[in-house]
């Protein structure tokens, strides 16, 4: 087994969605239109937040970091996707191939704990407005988000020793279009219960326990807001927690369903992982701003800066 390491396998193959070249360049040129909308959607996020003062408050200051997150999300396996849809020789180094799945850890995991920071903002707000200030105070908010952070790198120091380790020998062809834990542990030829055993252990926890948080913030919320006596104080507390669910729910449910599944590369597989990691990251601007008059009329200030400017 000492002959057989990473020096023997030095690639490997992403098979990705489609071997038919047709629909290969038709996904190409959705991609890439996928790929630019996120850029720009969460730039200009970034953008709108950081100049308009009207937005300089906790929910918009993790919202800034969310697009940050997406950002960084989406350019980790994008790009590579987009090449290998345009090449013949569909391959990515295992070095390669372990670095986009510790980012992926990264990043995945701080967005889960900023979805809860965003989902504990709002029980403040509903639950108890009279406090919200004290709760979600500038150093309370700075702590939320660099601990969301540290949790998303803890997910990675975890795991990435034990990767590193891993030997790949003869089978070296990935049914999906980009590296992925689960997908790397059935082409080891070593022994990966550990890693396995490791991932359940740091990974699934983190997502689950999150995601509790969220259901009973949410739960308070529902109740306070049952006992609202106005229609329209009702309605405006409900539009202010429309915009957060959504984004939980595309990110939730397809990241769960994915890593639920069997790694096979069936076609609901790759449709899961394609849209909590390439569809989710476009969408969470959009969601954000279709749905929130202070983001639409913060864009339309800053957008006439710019044409002032100009």
């Amino acid at each position: 087994m000492a002959s057989r390491n990473h020096s023997t396998i030095t690639e490997f193959i992403l098979l990705g969605l489609s071997d038919d070249p047709k629909i290969q360049a038709l996904l190409f040129v959705l991609f890439l239109g996928i790929y630019l909308l996120t850029m720009l959607g969460n730039l200009m996020m970034l953008l709108v937040i950081r100049t308009d003062s009207h937005l300089h408050t906790p929910i918009y200051f993790f919202l800034s970091h969310l697009s940050l997150i997406d950002l960084c999300f989406s350019s980790i396996t994008v790009p590579k996707m987009l090449e290998n849809l345009l090449s013949q020789k569909k391959t990515i180094s295992v070095k390669g191939c372990l670095a986009q799945i510790f980012f992926v850890l990264i990043t995945g995991g701080t967005e889960i704990c900023l979805l809860s920071v965003m989902a504990y903002d709002r029980y403040a707000a509903i639950c108890h407005p009279l406090l919200y200030d004290q709760m979600m105070s500038e150093q309370q908010c700075m702590q939320l988000v660099w601990g969301s952070w540290g949790l998303g790198f803890l997910d990675t120091v975890i795991n990435a020793p034990l990767a590193m380790k891993m030997d790949f020998c003869d089978t070296y062809i990935i049914p999906h279009y980009s590296c992925e834990l689960p997908s790397i542990f059935l082409l080891s030829c070593s022994d990966v219960s550990t890693n396995f055993l490791v991932m359940l252990c740091s990974v699934i926890p983190h997502g689950l326990t999150t995601l509790l948080l969220i259901f009973f913030s949410y739960v308070c919320i529902i109740f306070t807001i049952l006992n609202i006596t106005s229609t329209s104080s009702r309605n405006k507390a409900f539009s202010t927690c429309s915009s957060h669910l959504t984004a939980v729910i595309f990110f939730y449910g397809s990241a769960f369903l994915r890593y639920f599944m069997p790694t096979s590369g069936s076609p609901p597989e790759l449709i899961f992982s394609v849209q909590y990691g390439v569809i989710t990251p476009m969408l969470n601007p959009l969601i954000y701003s279709l749905k929130n008059k202070e983001v639409k009329a913060a864009v339309r200030r800053t957008l006439g800066k710019c044409l002032q400017c100009f």
